[in-house]
């Protein structure tokens, strides 16, 4: 199937979701999350999530590494819609945080984070069995993580799709995608 095919079909798969479904999937993920080998990880970037698209709450995976992983500072995005780029910051909690024009929460100061990150956690519509996503279609991660040495985690409130047939050159496999009952990990 296409990225458009997908990507409409995952989009109403997740908005038919209740918001306790979404709740309980999530607090499934933040397991699988848990679970991983923190032990050189220093800094981790968090895409915020967009409730209104049923997104996966990732206001748990901070709340958890904040109280687990005191040490391990986490960056959330603000993205530019005139460059499709986006700028990195730290996160101080959900108080210091605004929507954007977009209904996207970023952080409110703009004190940006320019040094190395370890684990990007990816947003995503789907996934395939080769470790391609599908998000909604900007490009926003695939510019960020373009060669970028970090450890790519998706975050998906599904199991994967077979295959995704339409996958570009600049395209960024992830290296593992987290579900609600397993991790999922890449050969790439």
């Amino acid at each position: 199937m296409n990225k458009a095919a997908i990507r409409k079909e995952a989009m109403a798969r997740r908005m038919a979701l209740s918001l306790d479904e979404v709740i309980g999937l999530s607090e499934k993920l933040l397991q699988q999350f848990s679970a991983l080998n923190f032990e050189k990880i220093c800094t981790i970037h968090l895409f915020l999530p967009i409730q209104e698209k049923n997104e996966p709450d990732t206001f748990m995976l901070a709340r958890w590494l904040r109280e687990n992983h005191p040490d391990i500072r986490i960056i959330v995005p603000k993205a530019d819609f005139t460059t499709s780029l986006m700028t990195h910051h730290p996160y101080r909690g959900e108080e210091e945080l605004q929507k954007s024009l977009f209904n996207i929460l970023e952080p409110i100061l703009d004190d940006e984070y320019t040094g190395k990150i370890d684990m990007v956690i990816v947003p995503l519509l789907a996934f395939d069995s080769r470790g391609y996503r599908v998000g909604y279609g900007k490009g926003f991660y695939d510019r960020f993580l373009e060669g970028h040495d970090v450890l790519k985690v998706g975050l998906s409130l599904f199991e994967n799709v077979d295959t995704i047939s339409d996958t570009h050159v600049n395209d960024v496999r992830l290296n593992l995608c987290l579900t609600p009952e397993k991790t999922v990990y890449f050969n790439n």
